[in-house]
């Protein structure tokens, strides 16, 4: 089971590789680029979503989210440019860990907006407390 489940993590990888190459293709529609440039700024990011240390949901993002986004940026793709993107990432596999700066603020981004959503509510909670405490 741990040389399946060490296969299946391979080939995700692989597969969000192929979705790396298979964006920019000029083929892919707008709405895929957009979709797929998400999922692979999500998935090359060096931060979590949901940082890891969270328990039970700490790794929602690593089961959850990322496969399904790369299982839906795929569907959205042409199949031969994916046939190409899946070629070209078999004989270009990166060599070491690819990150993404796009993703490491779109994370960051998420965290701030939500930060700002949780001062805005808690602001507003003091201010309902204060009128009728």
């Amino acid at each position: 089971m741990s040389q399946s489940l060490e296969q299946k993590i391979r080939r995700l990888k692989r597969e969000a590789y192929t979705l790396y190459l298979a964006y920019r293709d000029p083929r892919c529609p707008w709405y895929a680029k957009v979709f797929t440039a998400f999922v692979v700024a999500h998935t090359f990011s060096p931060l979590d979503l949901i940082p890891d240390f969270i328990p039970l949901l700490g790794y929602l993002d690593d089961l959850l989210i990322t496969p399904l986004g790369v299982y839906f940026a795929l569907k959205m793709i042409p199949p031969e440019v994916v046939a190409e993107a899946r070629q070209q990432a078999l004989t270009l596999e990166p060599e070491g860990k690819l990150t993404s700066r796009a993703g490491f603020w779109l994370v960051v981004g998420i965290w701030l907006l939500g930060l700002t959503l949780l001062v805005f509510v808690v602001y507003r909670l003091a201010i309902v407390w204060e009128a009728f405490g």
